[in-house]
């Protein structure tokens, strides 16, 4: 009997052992995922507040849970102030034409279950009552089971949008370096004077420009430096054009300028001497004074073409003469300077 007491004290003692421990790990469970959760939470806040663009949530019933820091710049709204509040009051939106309430996109993204956009010509009325024309989509937020429990708004100042789209559209059009049109928009400014030049027989010109030693002059005064020295370029060629006209840089130090609807070869002359003077001007770059010059080439549409690349060609082929001949000096193209040039490159 006491034996069996002793055994059984033994089984009482062992249990009790082993039930603790059991409680201690799952306490300590509990609180690694309460900690790992804390955490997930803790990294999606910081990954919401470091994009560019406003997030809103809101529960099912619409009423607004989270604002990141864009959403309270943008809606003028503080994430805790807007927190419970209904996502009409916070994202309130109006036709900027009539003014009248739009319908939330919230709203529509749970009750439709699919993403929707903005409907047209929405304007956010921020906190302060001032007017925002803004660009979104809303999601619903799905639990595990696939409920809808809330909806995600995501949206952007569209005058942002503008302003990114007018860049792209310039950097696709214009030299980076020196502001100039480049080479594509070049191309379509030429096509177009030609057409013209064929509708009111009127001529075009085409002046291909080299500066004279360049890559010495760089060597000596370092890239940074030379780029200046490209760009104090590209502002003198454009004060000795018409506005009509357009300088182009086509690559490294060469130039292209396009004179459209001149009456006579003499026109295109003066420019190339305009510009031999100009250039010859003493230039400051890095606190000295540095002198260039420039060999430029001369084509004439329809005289010495029918067609814009060989109005180019032909362009390049005399401005390549006139650097052979001694070089700060233009000339005209003549027939026989392409036949030189073509057997020069296939020597």
């Amino acid at each position: 009997m006491e034996n069996d007491v002793m055994l059984y004290g033994e089984c009482q003692s062992n249990n009790g052992r082993s039930e603790g421990e059991g409680e201690q790990s799952a306490d300590e469970r509990l609180r690694g995922a309460e900690a790992a959760l804390q955490a997930e939470r803790e990294w999606a806040q910081v990954t919401l507040n470091s994009i560019g663009d406003a997030v809103l949530t809101t529960d099912v019933q619409g009423r607004v849970t989270y604002l990141n820091r864009v959403a309270e710049e943008l809606t003028g709204w503080a994430s805790i102030d807007a927190l419970g509040k209904p996502v009409e009051h916070i994202l309130k939106l109006v036709n900027n034409q009539t003014f009248h309430t739009a319908t939330n996109p919230a709203r529509r993204a749970m009750t439709e279950n699919r993403t929707v956009g903005l409907a047209m010509n929405c304007m956010l009325i921020r906190q302060d009552g001032s007017q925002l024309e803004i660009e979104d989509s809303a999601a619903p937020i799905h639990n595990h089971q696939g409920f809808t429990v809330g909806a995600v708004v995501v949206f952007h100042d569209a005058c942002q949008s503008l302003t990114r789209s007018a860049q792209f559209a310039y950097q696709a059009q214009y030299d980076a370096l020196t502001s100039l049109p480049n080479r594509f928009l070049f191309a379509e400014r030429l096509s177009r004077a030609i057409g013209l030049a064929k509708r009111h027989r009127h001529q075009v010109a085409l002046l291909y420009l080299d500066i004279d030693n360049f890559k010495g002059i760089n060597d000596s005064l370092g890239h940074a430096l030379g780029d200046r020295l490209l760009q104090a370029v590209a502002e003198r060629l454009s004060e000795c054009i018409r506005v009509t006209d357009t300088v182009c840089r086509q690559g490294g130090d060469e130039f292209v300028i396009l004179l459209s609807e001149i009456e006579h070869a003499q026109d295109a002359v003066r420019i190339a001497e305009k510009i031999l003077i100009t250039l010859a001007k003493p230039c400051l770059i890095g606190h000295v004074e540095h002198c260039i010059s420039a060999s430029i080439g001369i084509s004439l549409y329809p005289d010495h073409a029918s067609n814009e690349h060989e109005l180019l060609n032909n362009a390049d082929a005399a401005m390549y003469h006139a650097k052979r001949s001694g070089r700060n000096q233009y000339q005209v193209f003549e027939s026989d300077i392409h036949v030189v040039n073509v057997s020069l490159t296939h020597r």
